[in-house]
């Protein structure tokens, strides 16, 4: 046992089911008995829970990685027994000019292997931003999540399939009682959805990257705009609540800021956890933590939120329930951005979290709540909280992708430069100390001066950089 998670009445226990794996996007629960898992470099498995034993099914050796591109989502037939379907999504390379795609392809479970691969539908694909998950809704329909590959028309654009939520039949064709008549789409205006998880009301729940604020988890509805790009999360800018005035947009079930990179969700349904029970748990990648969800009745609102195992397993992936109610998730250390002291010798893993006592307390007895932490308000706090991510506690940022602070001369040269960075962002290709980055930067222009100031401040201080910082005027004066 790694550790225990002790509830109100429930103890929990945290324990390794496989290690040693290379990036597990994917975990799904199979009516096998089995857990199934893709990992990032292009295999497809399966793992005896009780034993550990891990049998690699397929390896699709056409699948091309980089950053978060790579074999993706997966979503198993309900009924592998009477339709042994296996639903998958990678990113490849096609064409003499090697454009990448996303694509959808179904196998045939047999005789352990995966076989007679279908192309059901191909998509733009991007090094980032490519979506990925699928679920299963209970009239047997799958559905795909798709990502914008950061190119922000494509979420709102009723012709592309990017930046939605699609529709289809197994055999790959539009159903004919889809919203929009021969279309697969049901919703739209998406960044980059991370999690999508059908409630046994049917009801779909899905998590998604905010861009530089407000990580969302949204309730999906046939029809409904989400915004993206021109709202991000809830609307509460002039400018969002103009847009949404003129035309119609859905606001989201819970949002963050500062983010916390939410990944994989699923829904809690059982009773083994009855603390957790009509609850979506998330797993998140920033916030390295398992947060649970607590809904209402109807599920429509998030009447609590709880945060256990953070930063103890480092950037977790992706998360599933098993028929018994227990928990598993998986550890994504290995991938392109890993936190710091990340990965450790075993990772990365799949854990399992289960009921292993129910303990009677005293009459009166109440649980002490997590101490909430307090608003951060110093440069150093602010920048964990908003740049870390990206450019990494010590500065250095990741190679070919983040630039580096230390030692920038967009950082130590001129102080109304990195004011305007911050304030407007970044895009197109920029060279920092001899290097040559194409990655976009968002603004934080939503940050306070005074907020701008002490991160601005605390970056070209730090590091050995030795610049004077900079004042709340100078930010104002360049807002």
């Amino acid at each position: 046992m790694e550790t225990t998670l002790e509830l109100d009445s429930t103890i929990l226990g945290v324990s390794v089911v496989a290690e040693g794996l290379n990036v597990p996007w994917d975990i799904v629960w199979g009516s096998d008995g089995h857990l199934w898992v893709t990992e990032q470099s292009g295999t497809v498995s399966r793992i005896n829970v009780t034993t550990g034993e891990k049998k690699v099914l397929l390896n699709i050796k056409e699948v091309w990685r980089k950053r978060t591109s790579g074999l993706l989502g997966m979503a198993l037939h309900p009924d592998l027994e009477q339709h042994p379907y296996v639903f998958v999504n990678y990113t490849t390379k096609v064409g003499p000019d090697s454009v990448i795609v996303s694509r959808l392809v179904r196998y045939t479970f047999q005789k352990d292997t995966l076989a007679n691969a279908k192309l059901l539908l191909q998509i733009d694909g991007g090094t980032s931003h490519n979506g990925s998950r699928m679920a299963f809704t209970p009239d047997g329909k799958l559905l795909w999540a798709t990502g914008d590959v950061q190119k922000k028309g494509y979420a709102q654009d009723s012709t592309v399939l990017n930046g939605k939520i699609l529709r289809l039949n197994i055999d790959g064709s539009i159903p004919k009682d889809n919203p929009i008549p021969n279309s697969y789409v049901v919703a739209w205006g998406f960044r980059n959805m991370q999690g999508l998880a059908v409630a046994p009301s049917g009801m779909v729940y899905t998590s998604e990257h905010g861009e530089a604020l407000e990580d969302e988890v949204n309730i999906i509805k046939p029809l409904q705009n989400y915004g993206w790009p021109e709202i991000e999360g809830r609307h509460d800018t002039p400018v969002e609540k103009a847009i949404a005035a003129r035309h119609q947009r859905t606001q989201p079930l819970r949002s963050w800021t500062p983010t916390i990179a939410p990944a994989g969700i699923d829904f809690y349904a059982s009773d083994s956890i009855p603390e957790w029970t009509n609850s979506i748990l998330l797993s998140t990648l920033k916030g390295k933590s398992l947060r649970v969800l607590t809904l209402s009745h109807d599920g429509t609102i998030v009447t609590s939120e709880e945060v256990h195992l953070e930063n103890q397993y480092g950037r977790l992936r992706d998360i599933c329930v098993s028929p018994t109610g227990d928990i598993y998730v998986s550890t994504s250390n290995r991938d392109w951005n890993p936190s710091p002291g990340f990965p450790v010798e075993r990772d990365d893993r799949i854990l399992r979290i289960g009921k292993i006592k129910t303990e009677k307390r005293p009459i009166g007895y109440v649980r002490k709540p997590k101490p909430q932490q307090q608003d951060a308000v110093s440069g150093s706090a602010l920048f964990t909280q908003h740049c870390a991510a990206c450019h990494k506690e010590d500065g250095q940022g990741v190679p070919g992708t983040f630039p580096p602070l230390q030692g920038a001369e967009q950082v130590t040269g001129d102080k109304n430069q990195l004011a305007k960075i911050i304030l407007k962002g970044l895009s197109g290709p920029i060279t920092v100390k001899g290097q040559r980055y194409d990655q976009a930067m968002p603004s934080f222009g939503f940050l306070t001066d005074a907020e701008i100031a002490s991160i601005a401040t605390y970056v070209r201080s730090s590091w050995g950089n030795g610049a004077s910082g900079i004042s709340e005027n100078e930010i104002k004066s360049n807002r």
